[in-house]
């Protein structure tokens, strides 16, 4: 886009305009016509497995090899009697039920049912303790995405009510939750829709006092969605991508909000221009070259976090990057095309009512961005401790970190699933919601000997263990597959953590009966999400490395510095953990929530280092162009004022569009949306034009180290405030007295908290396990760790790299991470760091 040639080409005339964006409209209409409908190729059953080389998807699909007709998903259903005799009701209602989905008139997917009248030597598993509530399993052939499936689902759950009669009864089981699911879902989306374009419309017609400006981009967006959702479908019929329900519902609100931030930069930059070149052709192309570089970075940015997703081993996170890079890659180019192409188009009356001139003068900046300037000029390291010690508070919020992994409970709308599960955890037990399956094979036949018989009496003994069903032998007679209950809830914390006790008491079982060399697989729902959780803390650690990688290479690239890129991405990192910490205190600690959905700390990560670091390439790329002409001090200063009410607007946009997500009956898009609202406020009124702008001027000429500006050309010399890099006698004023001293305290804060965590680490892995405690000291550590890094930097500026105190609290503060490092060693060489339990044997071939 830097090319004259091809701006000149693009954006030369109105009528070369009107072909752009005759391209763009011919473009959309045109896929829409060849794409199947998006809705028809999201896939929302993969994003909530484990890898498919887990072992609870083995177990799966041994289950299904082995044991011919148990593909099948069930539905259960959970008659509660009523009345003084509550064991009859349930009884009556139960026969009434299975006598209507066993006749030549039951829905269609049904394959059977399994009650007290089917099945009477099931009773015990069938019947609660007091008689009082029954059990009817109805397996149900079919695919749970398909409508017609849904649509049985609903016919079984009409049925079941019709004939309970005044028994209480619900329809829960994989069959129900996966069609409540759909119905939590469906609508959804368009009111999302509505929702987002509304909202973006009131601020936009805030922002520009236009109806034709505020227009632009919500039809760039527009054209840009459907580009984006055609090639999506398209794509993911052929099997190159995956798309789920909550993918296509964050790609709405991102294309949104990144298109309208794209926009509103364009636009700007389009209407400053407008101040010199009173040539609206020749203005818009020195407004797209002037904000290319930025804009690029920016969308290459969010691009290259989204393909980094591609290293995770969880299906949720692996296929939730490619779709949303494709919608921003063309959102960029639409950005850069249709925008600037319409806006010449309309000519002089996209700045209805106001006129062309009070637009451009609104550029000059607002005076309150000149207040602020002048703030941060004046009292740099003041602004700095405040905002860091207000993130450091926010992110004290992490002490109540939780992860959830029950589906049903985050649902924030009623569903029969839910209520199904309620009663089947008050009558039957928590563990009977979802049984886990053992499965045990051999290399030999074991169906004349006693092993499999002894196996089950052995897990009925083991920890956390509630019941053990009957042995069910398969085909090959060398497989056996028990049905355990724990006595926990299935889906806790606790449940997740007692299948590896459980795998390795089966283990010791099977060779007990004499079983060598057996291969031992646990599979169910509890199983799953101990693998998804395994699955999510490998993954989180690489995908955190790689974006930040990627983030700091691109800033690299971007600013040709080595230096700003370590304090900009520090600045990202102290704005996650604030945003997750408050994210955690009002949805877990005030509203109640189980827990952060399992996946959203990782988008959370994602998005918001990816959209964060945006608002930080867009000052700091206009602080290097204003370096072109002023010092240091006055460049921050005109690129705070000239890009703080686009982007402190555009910013707004973004974090609405987010925000529209906490209207969704799921805990994970609310969360989601609550944290990325809140982290881009921060990112937008905090650290772009408080944060960053102070450490710039505290470093000076040294901000975009190794680079040095050169000597400015201004047109009218204007005298400069003392610097923070004046002569070595400033380093005693009262600005660096209080530093030091802020520095003084952080750095001990720093040891301590390392110390701390030695010891919640020795108190974790020698006698005994104490999770609060490490936990504790981790989030401490972390916060004065980020906080003591900053004051570092902004404290050896300060005092012109002079060795001193500075030096000494930085030696000894670096003396316990080294303790840690070397005590991690330690405890992995001699096994006191629990290991994950290793396969005996492979799985074998099926």
């Amino acid at each position: 886009m830097n090319s004259p040639a091809l701006l000149r080409c693009l954006l030369g005339s109105k009528k070369r305009a009107a072909v752009v964006v005759a391209f763009w409209v011919l473009i959309a209409g045109l896929l829409a016509g060849v794409a199947p409908a998006l809705e028809s190729v999201e896939d929302n059953a993969s994003a909530n497995l484990p890898p498919a080389a887990s072992d609870s998807m083995k177990a799966r699909d041994l289950v299904r090899a082995q044991l011919p007709g148990q593909d099948a998903t069930p539905a259960i259903i959970v008659v509660r009697g009523k009345g003084t005799d509550a064991a009859k009701s349930a009884t009556q209602s139960v026969a009434a039920i299975t006598s209507a989905l066993s006749g030549t008139s039951r829905p269609d997917h049904v394959v059977s049912v399994v009650s007290t009248v089917t099945a009477p030597d099931a009773a015990a598993e069938l019947v609660s303790q007091d008689r009082g509530a029954q059990l009817v399993i109805v397996p149900m052939e079919g695919s749970p995405s398909d409508e017609s499936f849904q649509n049985a689902v609903d016919e079984v759950r009409a049925l079941a009510s019709d004939r309970a009669g005044p028994a209480d009864v619900a329809v829960t089981g994989p069959a129900g939750i996966a069609t409540d699911t759909v119905k939590v879902f469906s609508g959804g989306d368009k009111v999302l829709l509505l929702a987002t374009v509304v909202l973006v419309l009131i601020i936009l017609l805030a922002i520009y006092r236009s109806p034709l400006m505020a227009l632009v981009p919500l039809l760039a967006v527009g054209v840009a969605m459907r580009v984006a959702e055609t090639l999506g479908a398209i794509l993911a019929d052929a099997g190159v991508i995956t798309v789920s329900s909550q993918t296509a519902s964050i790609m709405t609100v991102l294309l949104f909000g990144v298109g309208t931030d794209y926009a509103l930069i364009i636009t700007a930059r389009y209407r400053e221009t407008l101040l010199d070149e009173p040539d609206r052709a020749r203005a818009m192309q020195a407004a797209v070259r002037r904000t290319a570089e930025s804009v690029l970075a920016s969308a290459s940015t969010i691009v290259l976090a989204m393909f980094a997703l591609l290293v995770a081993v969880s299906p949720a996170l692996q296929g939730f990057g490619p779709y949303l890079a494709l919608g921003v890659a063309v959102m960029a180019l639409v950005a850069f095309t249709f925008i600037p192409a319409l806006v010449l188009l309309l000519g002089k009356g996209v700045f209805w009512p106001g006129g062309v001139d009070k637009a451009a003068e609104r550029s000059r900046g607002a005076g309150v961005w000149h207040r602020i300037a002048a703030l941060v000029a004046r009292a740099p390291v003041r602004v700095a401790s405040a905002v860091i010690a207000l993130l450091v508070v926010l992110s004290a919020g992490l002490l109540g970190y939780q992860e959830s992994f029950n589906t049903l409970s985050g649902f924030r709308a009623a569903t029969e699933s839910e209520h199904g599960q309620h009663l089947i955890h008050e009558e039957f037990g928590p563990g009977e919601i979802a049984p886990s399956t053992v499965v045990v094979h051999s290399q030999d036949n074991l169906r004349s000997g006693p092993a499999p018989a002894d196996i089950a009496t052995a897990l009925t003994d083991a920890d956390r263990v509630s019941r053990v069903a009957d042995p069910r032998m398969g085909k090959d007679g060398k497989t056996v597959f028990y049905d355990v209950v724990l006595d926990l809830d299935p889906y806790s914390s606790k449940a997740l953590d007692a299948i590896g006790p459980l795998k390795q008491a089966t283990q010791s079982a099977a060779q007990a009966a004499g079983v060598q060399d057996a291969t031992v697989l646990i599979g169910g729902e509890t199983a799953q999400n101990a693998d998804i959780r395994s699955a999510l803390d490998r993954d989180t650690t690489f995908i955190v490395l790689l974006v930040l990688a990627l983030v700091t290479a691109v800033l690299v690239l971007l600013l040709r510095s080595l230096l700003a890129p370590l304090y900009l991405v520090a600045t990202l990192i102290l704005s996650f953990l604030a945003t997750l910490g408050a994210t955690t205190f009002f949805t877990v600690t005030v509203l109640g929530d189980d827990g952060i959905g399992n996946r959203v700390t990782a988008y959370i990560f994602v998005f918001l280092v990816a959209l964060g670091v945006d608002y930080n390439i867009f000052i700091m790329s206009r602080f290097k162009q204003e370096l072109r002409t002023q010092p240091p001090a006055k460049a921050i200063t005109a690129a705070l004022t000239r890009t703080g009410g686009v982007i402190s607007s555009a910013g707004l946009i973004l974090a609405a569009t987010f925000a529209v997500l906490m209207t969704q009956p799921i805990r994970e898009l609310f969360q989601f949306g609550f944290a990325m609202a809140f982290g881009i406020l921060l990112d937008t009124f905090l650290i772009r034009p408080l944060l960053v702008p102070a450490i710039v001027r505290l470093l000076g000429d040294r901000a975009l180290w190794p680079a040095r500006p050169g000597t400015p050309t201004p047109s009218t010399p204007t005298p400069e405030p003392p610097s923070a890099d004046a002569p070595a006698a400033q380093a005693a004023e009262p600005g660096s007295g209080r530093l030091l001293r802020a520095f003084t305290w952080i750095a001990v804060i720093e040891a301590c908290t390392w110390a701390g965590l030695l010891v919640g680490m020795y108190l974790k892995y020698i006698p005994e396990t104490t999770e609060l405690g490490v936990r504790i000291f981790g989030t401490l550590h972390g916060a004065a760790f980020i906080a003591y890094v900053f004051l570092t930097v902004l404290a050896a500026i300060r005092l012109k790299w002079r060795l001193g105190r500075t030096t000494i609290f930085a030696l000894l503060a670096a003396v316990p991470p080294f303790m840690t490092i070397a005590f991690e060693i330690w405890a992995r060489r001699t096994g006191r760091l629990p290991q994950p339990a290793a396969d005996p044997s492979p799985t074998p071939a099926l």
